[in-house]
């Protein structure tokens, strides 16, 4: 399967290239709610391997729940697209709404619900934490 987006502006484009759709999380943790301006993050969790960019990005690092994150947005537009966490080693966080196609995505889990808007009612059929799940249990649901 073949995925592409961009951001905003256009200048920076994303390609993967992957067997099978990735996982599509949402996360409703503070700092997804205020970088995204909106009630929760919307993240595809892809091998880095998989992932191409092409357009110049500019890159920023921050500390995290223990964790060394590096965003990575579009150097014009400011656009987020994905970030690399050692949360998550070889991998990449994709923004899904940057893609091609976002409209017809639905999370498979859902994390940090202890922080969504008190609006947002979830299904009880999607997996649910109240803060980060642990690696093992977060990989099974993301199956």
């Amino acid at each position: 399967m073949r995925f592409t987006g961009q951001c905003r502006c256009g200048k920076v484009t994303i390609e993967i290239v992957a067997e099978q759709f990735p996982p599509l999380y949402a996360c409703h943790c503070l700092n997804c709610q205020r970088w995204s301006g909106s009630a929760f993050g919307l993240h595809m969790l892809t091998a880095a391997s998989a992932v191409q960019v092409t357009g110049e990005t500019a890159t920023f690092e921050h500390e995290h729940h223990a964790q060394s994150s590096t965003q990575h947005a579009c150097g014009t537009c400011h656009t987020r697209l994905f970030n690399e966490t050692t949360a998550a080693p070889d991998m990449r966080v994709l923004r899904a709404g940057i893609l091609a196609g976002s409209e017809g995505f639905e999370p498979i889990a859902h994390i940090w619900t202890k922080r969504k808007q008190p609006w947002l009612v979830l299904s009880g059929t999607v997996a649910q934490w109240d803060e980060s799940p642990t690696p093992e249990a977060f990989a099974a649901a993301l199956g």
